[in-house]
């Protein structure tokens, strides 16, 4: 993003973004040294925003403007040059599946689970979380997330990673979507191990967090708006309470990861604020 407009922070610019976003001119408003810096895309025109601006300043209604690159706004928020974080996620998750054959080979998925395991019969030997982290293998409180055990399990989670990253990313950058991902990654991953030690894996606990957190944006009035059905919470809480009665394992759908769920669902509502903060103060 490049900076075109630097105006003192006690002026109302909440026109003028939302102006700009309701044209898809992705932006971002920061505050340095008690002044507000306007940011816009590369490809943006920055003598039109300017001249955009002092139009408005003086009078003007921006209601009357029409934007020339307006109908560009779709083609613009959905570029894969955009979203390098979102399609990393997707493209981990399919190598690091295939890697373990969707579950089937225990000694690959030792390799990556939260804790190194073996399986001998029909008991599971795995070793703590404490020595683990002190030899080393700190990637391990993250790589849980891109392991799958299904076709429908990876293509379900990776569909909801697209939705909301393609939505998030070019918006509100790399760095806040990065920043959920782990957060809710780590401690979605932490929370399940607790409850069920380390045979797990998933990309659902980032997913109840990118959802609950979209939600939660749009009910703030958040700007740019995610556009996600209002109906989306309540579809959580029931996936989730349908876990906890054990009916999703009951229908064939194999053992489910409740606690990272619930947790990644936190995780995303407590972003909230965390985000709000990165958008003020990034460029």
């Amino acid at each position: 993003m490049i900076p075109v407009l630097e105006v003192p922070s006690s002026e109302d610019l909440t026109e003028l973004t939302a102006f700009l976003w309701q044209q898809g001119v992705a932006h971002r408003v920061t505050e340095e040294d008690g002044r507000q810096v306007l940011w816009v895309a590369d490809q943006q025109d920055p003598v039109r925003l300017q001249e955009l601006y002092r139009y408005w300043r003086s009078g003007g209604n921006l209601a009357a403007v029409q934007w020339p690159q307006a109908r560009h706004r779709r083609r613009a928020e959905v570029s894969w040059t955009a979203l390098p974080v979102t399609l990393l996620l997707i493209v981990l998750s399919f190598v690091f599946s295939l890697m373990i054959g969707f579950g089937a080979s225990f000694e690959r998925m030792s390799w990556f689970s939260f804790t190194p395991f073996q399986v001998q019969g029909q008991a599971l030997m795995h070793q703590l979380l404490w020595p683990t982290l002190v030899s080393g293998e700190v990637w391990r409180l993250l790589t849980p997330i891109f392991l799958h055990f299904s076709l429908i399990h990876i293509l379900f989670n990776l569909l909801w990673v697209w939705i909301v990253g393609s939505r998030m990313e070019p918006t509100q950058g790399s760095r806040s979507l990065i920043g959920l991902v782990l957060f809710s990654g780590l401690s979605s991953n932490l929370a399940q191990y607790l409850v069920s030690g380390p045979m797990f894996g998933g990309m659902s606990g980032v997913v109840f967090a990118l959802l609950g957190y979209s939600w939660l944006w749009d009910r703030q009035g958040g700007q740019p708006r995610f556009g996600l059905p209002p109906a989306l919470m309540g579809m959580m809480l029931f996936w989730l309470a349908l876990g906890y009665t054990g009916v999703l394992e009951g229908v064939g759908l194999g053992a489910i990861a409740n606690t990272a769920h619930l947790v990644g669902l936190l995780a995303g509502l407590c972003w909230v604020p965390i985000a709000r903060y990165l958008n003020r103060h990034s460029g």
